[in-house]
């Protein structure tokens, strides 16, 4: 269906986006209020997605195999390529798979996400058992980034929920993909645009409440300043926030085929490859201190969506198709399962780094 295609992309360009105007965040409120709106739902967005289109059974052996060629091998091999750039960069000369380099915790979360999900498939209320891991895991003061599980833990609920809009057909049942009344956009935009208004006119009660780190669900609440017991309660309301964003932004999805539905299908290589092309903007403070903002602004904007096609495009998947989609059957026993070719998803589900943190 063109619509997941449509909505894996739009995803994908939100990621880009928010990672090239991090810097710029910091030196215009308009920057910054763009950055915390696409932070507020974006990887959510992301888990929601993927949930959806993963099984709750038990994995049979093909799918046990999908995993390996289009997560855990991707990231053997970015993590590999992000330890050699580090070192070129800065000598850094520390080796740790353990500890994902910057965007590449979601592929581990991924992974992760697919082993717990069918055990949590067999108990009564998933949702709510996912839920409760996630609030619980903000009072763990030893849980960090290791394997990302200070990330993958907190943004289960949102996975799991997915899942359960597959699992219960609620999108079908809902008739959610039918003909949009001309309302649903309307109160879409409005929702979205409120969203941008209470970031703006709230900034400064934001930025001393730490909200940038409450939405990277990546600290517990006492390293954030918030040891007190009713911590757990506001990253419920930040969940509950972040799915009705998402509903409201793939709500202006269309629902078609256009002219980039097809580029969704390629959300990995733009996941993993982007952040080698921004890398240097970020870290040699091009893009601070930039005025007018009102011109650079949206015009980093612009360049982020420009780049986001290009690295879907043909020309890149063919150079970098091996790295991003590995077959590797000379790793499996005779027997297994052969992996099989099949585009990857946000970021994805495929089934779809120091660098800064972002």
């Amino acid at each position: 269906m063109p619509f997941w295609d449509n909505a894996r992309f739009a995803c994908i360009v939100l990621v880009v986006v928010g990672h090239a105007v991090q810097r710029l965040a910091q030196d215009s409120d308009a920057a910054m209020t763009l950055y915390l709106l696409i932070y507020a739902f974006h990887m959510p967005a992301f888990a929601i997605i993927s949930g959806y289109f993963s099984k709750g059974g038990a994995p049979n052996g093909r799918q046990m195999t999908r995993v390996l060629t289009d997560i855990v091998l991707p990231y053997i091999i970015f993590e590999a390529l992000w330890t050699l750039t580090k070192f070129l960069v800065d000598g850094n000369t520390v080796v740790n798979f353990t500890k994902p380099s910057w965007t590449l915790w979601f592929l581990l979360a991924l992974a992760i996400f697919r082993l717990i999900l069918p055990y949590l498939a067999l108990l009564r209320w998933p949702l709510m058992w996912s839920i409760v891991i996630s609030v619980t895991a903000g009072y763990l003061p030893n849980l960090d980034s290791t394997f990302a599980l200070n990330r993958t833990l907190a943004l289960l609920p949102f996975f799991v929920f997915g899942w359960w809009l597959n699992e219960h057909d609620i999108i079908a049942r809902l008739r959610l993909l039918g003909r949009r009344p001309w309302w649903v956009p309307v109160v879409a935009a409005a929702v979205l645009v409120a969203a941008a208004c209470v970031l703006w006119f709230g900034l400064d009660g934001w930025h001393e409440m730490g909200l940038r780190r409450w939405f990277f669900y990546d600290s517990s609440y006492a390293s954030m300043g918030n040891p007190e017991w009713w911590a757990g309660g506001v990253r419920i309301v930040l969940m509950v926030l972040a799915v009705v964003l998402t509903c409201a932004f793939v709500a202006l999805v269309p629902q078609r085929h256009t002219w980039w539905s097809h580029l969704g299908q390629y959300t990995m290589y733009v996941y993993l490859l982007h952040t080698f092309v921004l890398y240097p903007f970020r870290e040699s403070g091009v893009l601070r201190g930039l005025e007018p903002v009102w011109f650079w602004l949206p015009l980093v904007v612009v360049l982020a969506v420009g780049l986001s096609i290009a690295l879907a495009s043909k020309p890149v998947r063919i150079v970098f198709h091996g790295l991003i989609e590995p077959r590797a059957a000379w790793l499996f026993a005779k027997g297994a399962p052969a992996p099989v070719s099949a585009p990857p998803a946000p970021p994805a589900p495929p089934a779809t780094t120091p660098a800064p943190r972002g």
